[in-house]
C-alpha cells in the first residue's frame, strides 16, 4: 500500500509532538542512535516499546523484500505504532530506519503509566492510535484470511477479526486469483482452508478464535488459582466501566468476554446521545478508550473467554469457562448484555456473513460500498446504521415493522433520517425472503397490513430487530425472569432467603439472588437500554461489591 495521501484524517492520525511533550516522554524513556536499515520492531512480535523519532526517518512497512509496501514514513517529532502498543497486541507492521538519526524509546508499561498522569498527551496519542487502526482496517492491511465465503469457519474468522477491530484482509477462494496462487506457494490444498497467514512467515490452519487471539496478543492466560476481588463477565460499556472503577479502586479485577470488547455498543457506527461527546463517538472508539483505561489501572482483560457456568462454594463464586477452567472471585458482575435476534425469513441462514450482518461498522461497510442496502429495525441501532451506511451507499432502505419511527427511536435520529435524501423509510414492512446467487441480491418484502409483496434490490441487509439476553450460561445458577433477563434487588428479596440470613440483610440494589453476584446493563431485568445507564450501573456495582467484600472479609490474592 502506498504512503497515505495527506488528508485531514491522516494529519489527525500522524500528529507531530511538541518539544514540551517530548520532554515529558524523555522522563521515562531512553534516547538511542539508529542506523540505516535497522529494524525497530517486526510484524508479529509483541508491541513492547513506544518510539518517537527525534531525527532521521523511519518507515512503517508491510511485508518484506520484493513484497514490501510502505504504509507511512515518520519524520522528526512523529511517533510510531498503533493501538496494539497500548493494548499489548502484536505489531501488525514492521518499522525500518530509512535515514540514520535518533529515537526515543519508552516501554509500553511506562507509557501507560505516564499517560495516566499526563491526560493531554495521552489524548493526542490515543486519538492518533484510534485513527490509525481505523485507517489500516479500512485499507485492508494486516494478516490475511484465505477461505471460501461458503465456509462457516471462514465466516467465523472474519466475524472475529471484525468484532475485535483487527486489521485484516480476506482472499475469497472463489473469486481471488491471488488466493489460489498463494495456496500453491504455501503447498496448501483448497480443501484445507481456511487459513490465516500471519505476516508471510506463519500459517495457521483453520485456527480457533482462541488460537488466533493468542497469536495476536488479545488473549492472556486467565488467573485460575487466585481468588480475585472482582470478576466482570462481559466487556460491553457496563462491564468495562465496572473494570475501570474496580481496578482504579484497588480491587484485583479480571474481565472476560466470549467475543470482543465493546459489546453491542461496539457494533454501532456512532453514538450521539452519550454525555460529553457532542459530536458523537463510535462504539469502537468508546470501547478502545475504555480498554486502555481499564488496562492502565491494572484490570486483566481476556478475549475470547466464554463463561459456561456459575456456582458458589463457601462464599466464593466459581465461574466455569467453556475451555473447562475455573476462575474464583469474591464478587461477580454479570454484564453479558443481549444479542440481536436473528431474522426469521427464507434464505437468511444461507446468506449470514454473505451480505447479512448484525453490526454496521467500518468492517461491514467496506463489503458493500456504493451498493444499495437495506436495514431492518425501528430502534436507535437501526437508525444509526442507516445514517452510517448512507454516507457511501446510493440508497438505504429502512424497513420498519411498526407504523411509527417514534415508538422506539430517539427524535434526533428520526429528524436526520427524514431529512436524508438517500434514506427511504418503509413502515409496516417485513422481510419474507432473501435471494441471490452467492451473496445477497434482493429481498422479498411484505406490507404486514395488506400482505402485498414486492421485490427490493439490495446487496446487503443489516438486521437490528430487538435483542435476547445472553444468560443461557446462568441457567440454574441465578433466578431469571420469563424473558431470560436477571432480576435484582427487591425483585429477588424473597428468593433463596436462607442465603441472606447469615448476612442479615436483603439483596443490594443490583444484586441477584446470589450474594456477591451483580447484574448490570442490558442483561438486567428492567434496565434502561442506553450506554450511559450501563456505564452508571457498572460504577454502582463496584460500590456494592465493596460492601460485600466488607461482609465476607476476603483474602483475595492481588
Amino acid at each position: 500500500m502506498p504512503t497515505p495521501t495527506p488528508t485531514a484524517d491522516v494529519y489527525g492520525a500522524y500528529p507531530l509532538l511538541s518539544d514540551d511533550q517530548i520532554a515529558i516522554l524523555r522522563s521515562c524513556g531512553q534516547v538511542r542512535p539508529v542506523r540505516e536499515g535497522e529494524q525497530l520492531f517486526r510484524a508479529g512480535d509483541p508491541s513492547e516499546e513506544f518510539f518517537v523519532v527525534l531525527s532521521g526517518t523511519v518507515a512503517v512497512v508491510e511485508g518484506h523484500g520484493d513484497r514490501e509496501q510502505v504504509v507511512h514514513v515518520h519524520d522528526a517529532h512523529s511517533f510510531l505504532g498503533e493501538l496494539g502498543v497500548l493494548e499489548g497486541q502484536a505489531a501488525f507492521f514492521s518499522a525500518v530506519v530509512r535515514t540514520p538519526g535518533e529515537v526515543l524509546a519508552v516501554g509500553s508499561a511506562a507509557l501507560r503509566d505516564l499517560l495516566s498522569r499526563e491526560p493531554a498527551l495521552g489524548d493526542v496519542i490515543l486519538r492518533a492510535y484510534l485513527l490509525r487502526r481505523t485507517m489500516l482496517a479500512g485499507a485492508g492491511t494486516g494478516f490475511r484470511i484465505i477461505g471460501s465465503a461458503f465456509s462457516p469457519d471462514t465466516r467465523r474468522l472474519l466475524a472475529f477479526a471484525a468484532r475485535n477491530r483487527l486489521p485484516h484482509r480476506w482472499a475469497d477462494l472463489e473469486k481471488d486469483t491471488e488466493a489460489e496462487a498463494l495456496l500453491r506457494r504455501l503447498g496448501i490444498a483448497p480443501q484445507d482452508t481456511p487459513i490465516v497467514v500471519w505476516h508471510d512467515y506463519r500459517v495457521l490452519r483453520n485456527p480457533s478464535n482462541i488460537e488466533l487471539a493468542q497469536v495476536i496478543g488479545l488473549r492472556t492466560e486467565t488467573v485460575t488459582r487466585a481468588v480475585c476481588d472482582l470478576m466482570v463477565v462481559g466487556a460491553g460499556p457496563g462491564g468495562l466501566a465496572a473494570a475501570v472503577y474496580g481496578a482504579s479502586e484497588g480491587l484485583s479485577t479480571v474481565v472476560l468476554d466470549a467475543v470482543a470488547t465493546g459489546g453491542q455498543a461496539g457494533t454501532s457506527s456512532r453514538i450521539e446521545n452519550y454525555l460529553g461527546f457532542p459530536a458523537g463517538i463510535s462504539g469502537m472508539e468508546l470501547a478502545e478508550r475504555a480498554v486502555v483505561q481499564a488496562t492502565r489501572f491494572g484490570a486483566r482483560i481476556t478475549v475470547p473467554a466464554e463463561a459456561a457456568g456459575l456456582a458458589q462454594s463457601e462464599g466464593t463464586n466459581l465461574v466455569r469457562l467453556a475451555d473447562g477452567s475455573t476462575v474464583c472471585a469474591n464478587n461477580v458482575v454479570v454484564a453479558t448484555g443481549a444479542r440481536y435476534r436473528r431474522l426469521t425469513a427464507l434464505g437468511v441462514e444461507r446468506f449470514e456473513g454473505l451480505g447479512i450482518h448484525y453490526a454496521a461498522t467500518l468492517w461491514e461497510a467496506r463489503t458493500c460500498r456504493l451498493d444499495t442496502v437495506a436495514v431492518v429495525g425501528g430502534g436507535n441501532s437501526a437508525g444509526q446504521a442507516a445514517l452510517f451506511m448512507a454516507q457511501q451507499s446510493p440508497a438505504v432502505h429502512l424497513l420498519v415493522r411498526g407504523g411509527d419511527l417514534g415508538h422506539n427511536m430517539s427524535r434526533y435520529l428520526i429528524d436526520r433520517i427524514e431529512r436524508h435524501p438517500r434514506i427511504h423509510v418503509h413502515l409496516h414492512t417485513e422481510v419474507r425472503e432473501v435471494t441471490g446467487e452467492d451473496r445477497v441480491e434482493s429481498l422479498v418484502i411484505e406490507d404486514n397490513r395488506t400482505r402485498e409483496q414486492a421485490l427490493l434490490a439490495a446487496r446487503a441487509l443489516f438486521v437490528f430487530i430487538g435483542a435476547r439476553p445472553a444468560t443461557s450460561w446462568l441457567a440454574g445458577a441465578v433466578t431469571l425472569d420469563r424473558n431470560g433477563f436477571i432480576p435484582t434487588g427487591q425483585d429477588v428479596a424473597q428468593v433463596a432467603a436462607d442465603l441472606w440470613k447469615p448476612l442479615g440483610r436483603a439483596p443490594l440494589a443490583l444484586e441477584t439472588d446470589l450474594p456477591g453476584v451483580f447484574a448490570i446493563g442490558d442483561v438486567r431485568s428492567g434496565s434502561v437500554k442506553r450506554v450511559a445507564s450501563a456505564v452508571g450501573e457498572g460504577a454502582m456495582a463496584v460500590r456494592l461489591a465493596h460492601e460485600h467484600l466488607g461482609e465476607v472479609r476476603p483474602t483475595a490474592v492481588r
